[in-house]
């Protein structure tokens, strides 16, 4: 069972759950993979806080992931086990190449100790844990791991149970579905994975206490309404008052529904069909 929910023996088991980690073989990382990660606390390289809410947390290493798999071409690999990764919410697969290399990629769905994958500029058999070009995959095949510009490494749908759906492909670019709903043409020279990412059961568990938001990291934030009006831009008034300002962070930037894109990137171009909004039901 991926999930496991105790008897609420306490108010803090009461409402909590726990992921079993059911798909984790290994246990211990690979030490040559992995570096110290310094604690920010959400603070930027002048040591302004930029991101609120951060801070404190359980000690962590970083496991270095090869999301570009360009160097290892045409060199089968050997999973030798799926470890948990405290830095994301998928888990993650140490291969080991035929030359005796190892190296972390994100742990798809139906990945298990002794398969083989191998990263290939020619078409094969597209199974889980493959990295091709998007121009030698069928249509109508789930994805993960992608690039936006070739040779860059993969960016979208790298979160737990995340996965992109390739539909189309005509010349230069090929129409992918995302999560989000939006619709997008990546190009056909592009690297992804195949498969589902794995450990799709995380968005089923539940906290169930502050102190486990602690552990991760999070720390309590004061909703902008609560707070002066020189601290928000939401703050100040007489009562529970907004000032009729729509949602928004403690910098201004919209924070349910808002468009926070950059209009000067490349990829604005790419877009068919922008996601849905969660809160509008329509098109952004």
């Amino acid at each position: 069972m991926p999930i496991r929910q105790y008897n609420p023996t306490s108010n803090g088991r009461r409402d909590a759950s726990v992921n079993m980690h059911a798909e984790v073989t290994k246990l211990r990382p690979e030490k040559s993979l992995c570096e110290p990660l310094k604690k920010r606390g959400g603070r930027n390289h002048h040591g302004k806080i930029t991101v609120q809410g951060r801070g404190g947390g359980h000690k962590r290493n970083y496991r270095r992931i090869d999301f570009k798999r360009r160097d290892r071409i045409g060199i089968p690999a050997k999973v030798i086990g799926i470890e948990y990764d405290p830095n994301r919410t998928c888990h993650i697969a140490l291969l080991e190449y035929e030359d005796g290399v190892r190296r972390y990629i994100l742990a798809p769905v139906g990945l298990t100790d002794g398969d083989k994958v191998i990263a290939t500029d020619e078409a094969i058999d597209p199974r889980p844990g493959v990295s091709m070009l998007v121009k030698h995959i069928p249509t109508g095949l789930n994805i993960h791991n992608i690039e936006l510009v070739p040779g860059k490494g993969g960016q979208m749908c790298r979160s737990a149970g995340a996965y992109a759906r390739l539909t189309n492909k005509e010349g230069k670019y090929a129409t992918i579905v995302l999560p989000s709903g939006e619709i997008r043409q990546i190009s056909v020279d592009c690297r992804v994975t195949i498969g589902v990412v794995g450990n799709i059961d995380h968005q089923q568990r539940k906290l169930g206490k502050a102190g486990k938001s602690r552990h991760i990291g999070r720390r309590p934030k004061t909703r902008g309404v609560a707070t002066n009006h020189n601290d928000h831009p939401l703050g100040g008034g007489d009562g529970k008052s907004k000032g009729n300002r729509a949602p928004q962070s403690r910098s201004g930037v919209p924070s349910k529904g808002g468009s926070t894109r950059n209009r000067k990137q490349h990829s604005e171009k790419l877009i068919i069909r922008r996601r849905k909004s969660k809160r509008y039901g329509q098109l952004k």
